[in-house]
């Protein structure tokens, strides 16, 4: 596993940019920020510290699947903790095996610092080798969306 981090600053509070990140108020910029990384993510449960989360989406042959996560920590407008330790198959958790065991309990951190109107968030995750590439190039993308929503 390889540390990655990634930071965007965009021009708004820190409480805007949590609620359009994880959709407290609208649901939809949630999934409009995520769809950079499936068109079909959204997420099943709530932001809730000790809450299970599912982030799920589709697959090319409409197959549901995703993550089973939890949330380790949330600070509204300030820092969230999701620690993942399973996969859904369908309407099957798989929380053991070669699968899971590559990345279960990694973290995804993220933090939100507000100076003068400038929120600047912080990314911390954990990839496997084989999807460095893919983070590398798709979390850009899918921050400059979130920065793009959050102005709004």
């Amino acid at each position: 596993m390889k540390k990655l981090q990634y930071k965007i600053d965009i021009k708004t509070s820190a409480k805007k940019a949590y609620n359009t990140m994880l959709g407290i108020d609208n649901k939809e910029t949630y999934e409009e920020w995520t769809a950079i990384f499936n068109p079909t993510s959204t997420f099943e449960g709530n932001w809730e510290k000790g809450s299970k989360i599912y982030f799920v989406g589709t697959d090319e042959n409409g197959k549901r699947g995703g993550m089973v996560s939890e949330i380790a920590d949330n600070i509204p407008s300030k820092f969230i903790s999701i620690r993942h330790y399973g996969i859904l198959d369908g309407e099957n958790e798989i929380t053991s095996g070669p699968q899971v065991e590559k990345w279960a309990g990694g973290l995804e951190n993220y933090s939100f610092e507000e100076h003068n109107g400038l929120t600047t968030i912080t990314v911390e995750t954990e990839a496997d080798n084989e999807y460095l590439d893919y983070f590398e190039t798709t979390w850009p993308k899918a921050l400059d969306k979130l920065k793009e929503l959050s102005e709004k």
